[in-house]
C-alpha cells in the first residue's frame, strides 16, 4: 500500500491537518504522522482537546518528533511523498535550509533529496521577505508551496468546505490517486 508522511507544525490552521489525514485515508494511503510541539498546542486550541487523538486515529503510524532514527528519516523508507499541513514559517525555514533538527524537518529533507513530492501548506500573513525567500528556496529544491487559499470560485458554504477542498488539493498534488478536489467548471461560473 502507498505511504505518505503527514507533518503537522504549529501554524494556525490545525483543521487542515485533520482534513489532509482524512483525504489520504479516502485515497487509500497509509499515513505516517509526525507532530511538532506547537502542533499539539494548536490542535487543542483551535479544534479542542480531542483533536490530537482524532488525528492519530487516522494515522497508520505515529512517530515521535524527536526520533531522528525513525524509519521516515531515511531515504530507503518507501514513502511516496509528504505533506506539511499546516506548515509554520519556522518549519519552512528549517526545510529550506536543511536544518533537520526534528523528525518533521528531517522527513521533509528526505523527500527533497530523494526527489519525492513535498507539499507545504505554508500558513502566515502578511509575509516578510525572509518568508518569501524561504518559499523560493524550498520551491527551487522541488517543494510545492501551497498556501491554504480558499477556492472562492467554488462558492463554499462553510469553513469546513474550504479546508476540505484545500486538503484534497494537497493530496492531489502527490498524484497518487484520482483527483479528490472539486474542479472548477465554466458551467458553474456564476458570471455567465
Amino acid at each position: 500500500m502507498t505511504r505518505v508522511v503527514l507533518g503537522v507544525s504549529g501554524a494556525s490552521g490545525a483543521a487542515l491537518a485533520l482534513d489532509c489525514a482524512a483525504a489520504l485515508v479516502r485515497a487509500q494511503v497509509e499515513v505516517d504522522l509526525v507532530l511538532s510541539v506547537m502542533a499539539e498546542r494548536t490542535l487543542a486550541e483551535e479544534i479542542g482537546p480531542e483533536a490530537q487523538d482524532r488525528l492519530c486515529t487516522l494515522a497508520t503510524r505515529v512517530h515521535p518528533r524527536g526520533d531522528l532514527g525513525a524509519e521516515i528519516a531515511s531515504g530507503s523508507c518507501p514513502v511516496s511523498g509528504m505533506i506539511v499541513a499546516p506548515c509554520s514559517m519556522r518549519s519552512l525555514a528549517a526545510i529550506a535550509h536543511g536544518f533537520d533538527d526534528n523528525l518533521l524537518t528531517r522527513a521533509a529533507g528526505v523527500q527533497l533529496k530523494e526527489r519525492r513530492p513535498l507539499v507545504l501548506l505554508t500558513r502566515e500573513a502578511p509575509l516578510t521577505l525572509a518568508h518569501l525567500k524561504n518559499m523560493q528556496a524550498a520551491a527551487e529544491m522541488g517543494a510545492v508551496i501551497l498556501p491554504p487559499v480558499p477556492a472562492f470560485y467554488l462558492r463554499p458554504a462553510s469553513l469546513a468546505e474550504v479546508t476540505a477542498q484545500i486538503a484534497a488539493r494537497a493530496v492531489d498534488l502527490l498524484r497518487l490517486a484520482p483527483p479528490l478536489a472539486q474542479a472548477w467548471s465554466p458551467a458553474d461560473d456564476p458570471r455567465d
